[in-house]
C-alpha cells in the first residue's frame, strides 16, 4: 500500500507570506499540492492584518483559517482537532529566523524559503530546536532536488569520476543591473535595499546562497574555507551585489565561486562543473534535465532526465517522459514530497527513508559561509567556515 494510502489524507499545511499576487506563493503553494502529499489549509499572506485575511480568501482559503498574525494562527490552528501539520514560510529574509522559531515551538514542521536566518548564530539555533523538538525542517533550495543534480551527487557519492579536485560554481542575474532601489519599484523593494532586512550581503542572501549549496550538494562537502571578493559591481549601491570567491572544501577539493545580480544583459542561471580524478559533470539550469558526463580520453554523454538505466529514486524525481519540459516547481515538489514521506512514515512506524532533500544543518553551513566570505573581505585573506 502507497505509504500516502496508509497515512489516510494529505498533511495540512499553513503557509506564511506568499499573497495572490507573489510568485513565489504560487510556486510554493502549487509544488506542495502537486502530488498529493500536502494540502493547503491555513495561512498569514501579508503583514497587514486585513489584507491577509482577505488575500487568503483569494488563494481559496476557508475564512475562519485566513488569519491576520502568525501568532494568531499558531493559537488557533494548535486549538483544532484538524490543525496544521507544517508551515512554510515565504517572507522577508529577517522575519524567518522568528517565524521558523515560533512554528518548532508549536510543534509543527518547517520549509523555509533561504536564507533561514540572518547569522550563523541564529541558523544554528534553529538547528538546535528543529533537533530537541524531534520536528523536520527543509530549506527551500530547489535547484537541489533536479533529477539530474540528484543523479549528478549520485555519480560523485559513487566514485564515478574518482576524487573531486574543483569544483565551480556561479549564478549570474541582471536584475540589479540598473540603479532598481531609484525607479518605480523603489517602494515595493525598499526591504530589500535595507541590509538590516535582505540580510549581511544582498546577492547572498538572494542567490548566492542557492549556488553554495549546490556546490556542497553534488560535491558531498562543506566548505572548509574561502578567499572572497564581496561587494558591488554598480557604482553607489550600498547592498553587496557580486561576490567571487576562492574555496577550499572539506577533504581538500578546490573551486570557484561567482554570484551577482548586476550583470547586465544576463539571464537567470546557475551553472556548476565538478572535475574528479578520472572525469567531470556539468549541469546548467538553462537544460535542467540533461547532465554532461566527460570521463578523461572518452566522448562526452549527454544523459536525460527519464533515460534507461538511471537509479529508481532518480527517476522517481521526474513526472513526465524525457523531452517533456519539466521545471522549478517540480523540483520544489520534489522537496515537499520527501519531507512528507519521512515525516509520515515516523509517524506509521515504518521504516523512514534517507531523502536528501535540504535541511536546516545545511541552511546553518550556507551562514557560516556567507560570515566567512565577509570576514576574508575584510582582513584580506583566507577565512575559515565555521562548523
Amino acid at each position: 500500500m502507497h505509504l500516502r494510502d496508509k497515512f489516510g489524507r494529505p498533511l495540512r499545511l499553513a503557509v506564511i507570506g506568499g499573497g495572490p499576487d507573489s510568485w513565489i506563493g504560487r510556486m510554493h503553494r502549487g509544488a506542495a499540492e502537486m502530488d498529493g502529499w500536502f494540502r493547503v489549509t491555513a495561512g498569514v499572506v501579508s503583514s497587514d492584518p486585513q489584507r491577509s485575511r482577505a488575500s487568503g480568501l483569494a488563494i481559496g482559503l476557508d475564512p475562519a483559517r485566513s488569519y491576520g498574525s502568525v501568532p494568531d494562527m499558531l493559537a488557533g490552528e494548535s486549538a483544532r482537532d484538524d490543525g496544521v501539520d507544517a508551515v512554510t514560510i515565504m517572507t522577508p529574509n529577517d522575519t524567518h529566523y522568528g517565524f521558523a522559531a515560533a512554528a518548532l515551538e508549536a510543534g509543527l514542521d518547517v520549509v523555509c524559503d533561504k536564507p533561514v536566518a540572518h547569522d550563523h548564530a541564529q541558523a544554528s539555533d534553529l538547528v538546535r530546536r528543529t533537533r530537541a523538538r524531534g520536528r523536520l525542517f527543509a530549506v527551500a533550495h530547489g535547484y537541489s532536488a533536479y533529477p539530474m543534480t540528484r543523479y549528478a551527487r549520485h555519480l560523485v557519492r559513487d566514485g564515478a569520476i574518482g576524487t573531486v579536485r574543483l569544483v565551480q560554481v556561479e549564478y549570474i542575474q541582471s536584475g540589479l543591473a540598473t540603479r532598481v532601489e531609484d525607479g518605480p519599484q523603489s517602494s515595493r523593494l525598499r526591504w530589500i535595499f535595507d541590509p538590516a532586512r535582505s540580510g549581511q550581503a544582498l546577492v547572498m542572501s538572494a542567490i548566492g546562497c542557492h549556488a553554495q549549496h549546490l556546490a556542497s550538494f553534488v560535491a558531498c562537502a562543506n566548505v572548509a574555507r574561502v578567499m572572497a571578493d564581496v561587494g558591488t559591481l554598480r557604482p553607489g549601491r550600498k547592498v553587496i551585489d557580486h561576490v567571487s570567491a576562492l574555496l577550499e572544501f572539506e577533504g581538500g577539493a578546490r573551486g570557484s565561486f561567482t554570484v551577482t545580480q548586476a550583470a547586465a544583459g544576463a539571464e537567470n542561471d546557475i551553472r556548476l562543473r565538478v572535475y574528479g580524478e578520472t572525469g567531470m559533470i556539468d549541469w546548467s539550469h538553462r537544460e535542467a534535465g540533461y547532465l554532461k558526463l566527460a570521463m578523461q580520453g572518452e566522448p562526452v554523454r549527454t544523459i536525460g532526465r527519464g533515460d534507461p538505466g538511471l537509479p529508481a529514486e532518480i527517476l522517481a524525481l521526474g513526472r513526465t517522459p524525457r523531452g517533456h519540459p519539466e521545471g522549478l516547481r517540480e523540483a520544489f515538489a520534489n522537496i515537499y514530497a520527501e519531507m512528507a514521506q519521512e515525516r509520515m512514515a515516523r509517524e506509521l512506524g515504518e521504516p523512514v527513508p534517507a531523502f536528501p532533500y535540504p535541511r536546516v544543518e545545511d541552511g546553518a553551513h550556507t551562514m557560516a559561509f556567507i560570515e566567512a566570505c565577509i570576514a576574508s573581505q575584510e582582513k584580506g585573506g583566507w577565512a575559515q567556515v565555521e562548523r
